[in-house]
């Protein structure tokens, strides 16, 4: 194997154009660590956010974007087992994806259903654990409840619909365009409603027999925030996912007390450190992606070299489904 390989790099913050692509060294494995060959990599909102600076969590510069991503074990670093070489995997590495090679903590590897491509597995494992997550293990969602979809066509938001529908609930699903809308109708959402209509809180609000909706799965912010509160239905649960926005949202604590409302923050970065929490994800997820109930929605698929404009349609809510990027192609 070559000692060199293609990556992107990012040494200032700033738009998608600080990216570049360089040739740098093949990275070693570590004790606790695989080496990927990578496939594929699937590109989140947070990781568009990460490259701006304005994550929950400011990247240490320089450094490789591409939190999830899957392909092929390629080297094992000390002490790991229960992992062998050339298996097909997952993995959850919190950068470094945008490589032809990367290295990933062995206990963030997820097992990749044989019936997987490598861009359904890179798709998988950030949208569907969060969306388990905001339905189930911090929404509380039940089968037959109604649940509000924000962002319905985008990676979380087909995610969201899609589980929502196998674990028994009801959907309304938000989105920007009748053509986004018609791809959460085709996952099975119950209700969709332009998320710029005017009348968008009282038609969600009806749409759930007109007391409001018991969970919202809020990633928007700023001022649609407080259009989530007025559409929540009394002792109803808001789970706040994103801030897409960008803006600033304000709360009223009052707000919530006389409605006995629910705001809870998630962030899978730290729910991945709970080791019952990620087996209960699993857990849930498992059957439903065996019965092929649940499949990744893969978006638009883009070479390493273009991760610049990738990054940037995302920011400019061009794309549906999981952006792929392939650093193999």
């Amino acid at each position: 194997m070559s000692e060199k390989m293609k990556a992107i790099r990012v040494e200032r913050t700033g738009t998608p154009e600080v990216m570049e692509l360089r040739e740098v060294d093949v990275p070693q494995p570590r004790p606790g660590q695989v080496r990927l060959k990578v496939e594929a990599v699937g590109i989140n909102f947070a990781d568009a956010l990460n490259v701006g600076g304005q994550y929950l969590t400011a990247p240490k510069l320089p450094y490789t974007p591409g939190m999830e991503l899957a392909g092929t074990v390629d080297a094992l670093g000390e002490g790991v087992s229960g992992v062998q070489v050339g298996q097909r995997v997952a993995a959850l590495g919190g950068s470094g994806g945008l490589a032809e090679y990367a290295v990933v903590p062995a206990a963030g590897l997820v097992p990749v259903p044989e019936s997987f491509t490598p861009a359904q597995a890179a798709a998988f494992p950030v949208s569907y654990m969060t969306a388990y997550h905001a339905l189930k293990t911090l929404g509380r969602g039940e089968a037959g409840e109604w649940v509000l979809v924000q962002a319905a066509a985008g990676a979380l938001g087909t995610a969201s619909v899609q589980l929502a529908g196998a674990l028994g609930m009801k959907v309304i699903a938000l989105a920007s365009t009748d053509e986004k809308l018609q791809i959460a109708r085709d996952l099975g959402a119950d209700v969709t409603i332009l998320q710029d209509d005017p009348e968008r809180v009282q038609k969600v609000r009806e749409a759930a027999g007109g007391s409001g909706v018991p969970l919202i799965l809020e990633v928007v912010g700023g001022t649609r925030f407080g259009e989530s509160l007025k559409m929540a239905a009394d002792r109803g649960r808001i789970i706040f996912i994103g801030n897409a926005s960008r803006e600033e949202a304000t709360l009223n604590p009052v707000s919530l007390m006389k409605r006995n409302l629910t705001v809870t923050g998630l962030w899978l970065t730290s729910l991945m450190q709970d080791a019952e929490a990620v087996a209960a994800a699993a857990q849930g997820l498992t059957p439903l992606i065996a019965s092929g109930r649940v499949v990744p929605q893969v978006g638009p698929t883009y070479a390493l070299a273009d991760s610049p404009r990738a990054f940037q349609d995302i920011l400019d809510r061009k794309t549906t489904g999981k952006v792929i990027i392939e650093p193999q192609r």
